[in-house]
C-alpha cells in the first residue's frame, strides 16, 4: 500500500504504477459533466486546480447551516463520460490526478502520459465507506450546477484507490480489454 500526501507533486505521481493500491489524504475536488464541460469550454475555474487531483463524484451533502457540510455518501461515477474533455482538462488546469470508476479512453491515456497524470480508480456500490474517509468540506463552488453537479472541496484521510492508468502510458483498463477480446475470439 503507498501513500500519497497533500500537497500533490508531480514527482510522486509518476512514482505510481498501474496496479498500485494508494491511500490518499489531503485534498479532493469533485467534477462531473457539467464541470468538465465548463471548463472544457473555457469557463474560468473558481479554483485553482493546478497540482490538483479530481474526483468523479456526486456527493451526498447534508447541509448543517451556517456553511457546514456532512458528506453521507461518495462513490465515484463512471469516468467514460468525460472522455472527451478530460485530457484538455488536465492539460489546461495542471490536475496531477483523476479517480473515478470503469476507467477511461485513449484520449485520457495519452493525457496522462503528455502531463504526468494518473488515474484512480475507487470502489463502486461503497460510497458511505468512502465517505467516512472525508474529514471536511472546506468551499463549494457552482453551486447552481446543482449539489451532484457542484464542485466540492474536500480534506479526505487515507483514501482508497487503485491505480489503473499511469503517466508511463499503462492502462489496466486497455490489458483487461485486449484480453477479453483474444477470449472472446478464441470462443467465436
Amino acid at each position: 500500500m503507498k501513500r500519497l500526501d497533500y500537497p500533490f507533486t508531480k514527482d510522486a505521481i509518476r512514482e505510481l504504477k498501474v496496479g498500485d493500491m494508494v491511500l490518499i489524504t489531503g485534498k479532493l475536488f469533485t467534477g462531473r459533466d457539467a464541470v468538465h464541460k465548463r471548463l472544457h469550454d473555457g469557463a474560468e475555474s473558481p479554483v485553482n486546480f493546478e497540482n490538483q487531483i479530481i474526483y468523479h463524484c456526486g456527493p451526498v451533502v447534508l447541509e448543517k447551516g451556517n456553511d457546514e457540510y456532512e458528506v453521507k455518501a461518495a462513490g465515484p461515477t463512471t469516468s467514460i463520460r468525460e472522455e472527451p474533455y478530460q485530457w484538455e482538462v488536465m492539460r489546461d488546469h495542471g490536475i496531477l490526478g483523476v479517480i473515478g470508476k470503469g476507467g477511461m479512453g485513449p484520449k485520457t491515456l495519452k493525457g496522462c502520459q503528455d502531463y504526468g497524470c494518473v488515474y484512480f480508480h475507487a470502489i463502486g456500490g461503497a460510497a458511505q465507506v468512502l465517505a467516512e474517509k472525508i474529514k471536511s468540506v472546506d468551499s463549494v463552488n457552482w453551486r447552481e450546477l446543482g449539489s451532484p453537479e457542484a464542485i466540492w472541496e474536500l480534506s479526505v484521510e487515507e483514501f482508497p484507490v487503485v491505480v489503473t492508468m499511469d503517466s508511463h502510458g499503462n492502462s489496466l483498463h486497455k490489458e483487461v480489454q485486449s484480453s477479453s477480446e483474444s477470449k472472446l475470439k478464441d470462443l467465436i
